[in-house]
């Protein structure tokens, strides 16, 4: 199954213009080229019925033109969201780290969220905008305290795209990370959740981002150092995770900061994040303007 988060102001269903009133979002699910309202404002919010399954596959609201929706991101109300930092090897030694034996964690807050066609901020008070493709999971059942792998990988909703703009002059201010990755309005997510069981749980699909379609970064998610299911599981040990919870999973190789010369984002350049049977993001860079 696939779920996404549309914006609904004037969207125009299937067949016909049906212009709505007062704007908002709704989650649908993706039937071939129809996008069927599933009765919920968004992803986050569907995943918080138990039986969100059941009822987002029997669901048999308004439809939409694939090709013509607003993305959201795919989730907008996430109580938590949770990054792994160093956790593909081959990143890991790009920046000459030891392999870690836990994940390094960071958080970010729900209105970085953008959707997978939103253009992106470069902020006026940065000069190292970076990329960082990303496997993202959403969390669909709660986990509670010291979940094992196994209830971890059965409390995973599905399966999304995202990158991990960061601002590297922020970021390397001070040992903690937070002021160089949750800036506003700076993570494109979407363009949609994928389940498990259509992806083989995300275990080895290619991932890549492309700048004005120069590849920059390409590997395989089986390059994880830590799996989802580690990560979930982990992250269980001192906190409960809810549905809606997104999480994301590291980058891999190739990020602009580690290349020499080191490469930054400019305003007009595009950002294409792809990972295989998922989908992609395609972002353009645009100026900051006051």
């Amino acid at each position: 199954m696939k779920l996404a988060t549309i914006r609904t102001a004037n969207e125009v269903s299937w067949g016909s213009p049906r212009p709505k009133a007062g704007g908002g979002t709704a989650a649908v699910r993706l039937d071939g080229d129809r996008a069927v309202e599933v009765g919920a404002p968004d992803v986050a919010a569907l995943l918080r019925r138990p039986d969100w399954r059941t009822y987002a596959a029997a669901a048999d609201g308004p439809t939409h033109d694939v090709a013509a929706l607003d993305l959201a991101p795919v989730v907008t109300t996430p109580a938590k969201i949770f990054c792994v930092g160093h956790n593909y090897r081959a990143h890991i030694a790009e920046m000459g780290r030891e392999m870690p034996s836990y994940p390094a964690l960071f958080g970010k807050f729900a209105n970085v969220l953008l959707g997978a066609r939103d253009d992106v901020v470069h902020p006026g008070e940065t000069e190292q905008l970076d990329w960082e493709a990303e496997l993202g999971f959403v969390i669909g059942s709660r986990l509670r305290r010291r979940a094992t792998k196994e209830e971890a990988a059965a409390a995973i909703a599905g399966y999304t795209v995202v990158n991990d703009i960061s601002m590297r002059d922020w970021q390397w201010r001070t040992p903690q990370w937070l002021q160089g990755k949750a800036w506003e309005a700076s993570t494109p997510a979407g363009p949609w959740l994928v389940t498990g069981d259509e992806i083989d749980d995300a275990a080895d699909l290619e991932i890549r981002l492309e700048v004005d379609g120069e590849v920059m970064q390409r590997s395989r998610t089986s390059d994880l150092l830590f799996t989802p299911a580690d990560i979930a599981a982990y992250l269980s040990t001192f906190t409960t995770l809810e549905p809606g919870d997104l999480v994301l999973t590291g980058t891999p190789g190739g990020v602009g900061a580690a290349r020499d010369p080191k490469v930054f984002l400019k305003p007009g350049q595009v950002v294409r994040t792809v990972v295989e049977g998922i989908g992609e993001c395609v972002n353009t860079i645009v100026e900051d303007k006051p």
